[in-house]
């Protein structure tokens, strides 16, 4: 990594339609809004935030944030608490 080039600390944005309030199951696997991957914390939150805003009316409707860098590395002790 070059000097002052930021680590990389990949997140993916996605969301969906769920069966029920108190579930964490989706209506429809293949419906699912892939958002997208970003490279930091930040970014995905500002997209996750934009999309959430535009389904509010869709009490059903949730999108995530997963933390792709921990899953890739787990054991890496050096990543930020985002």
């Amino acid at each position: 990594m070059a000097d002052g080039e930021k680590k990389q600390l990949l997140h993916l944005v996605f969301g969906g339609e769920l069966r029920s309030l108190d579930s964490m199951d989706f209506r429809d696997l293949d419906a699912l809004d892939i958002v997208g991957i970003f490279p930091d914390y930040a970014s995905a939150h500002q997209a996750w935030k934009s999309k959430a805003q535009m389904t509010v009316d869709n009490a059903h409707m949730r999108y995530f944030i997963v933390h792709m860098h921990r899953m890739l590395n787990p054991h890496d002790d050096s990543q930020s608490a985002s």
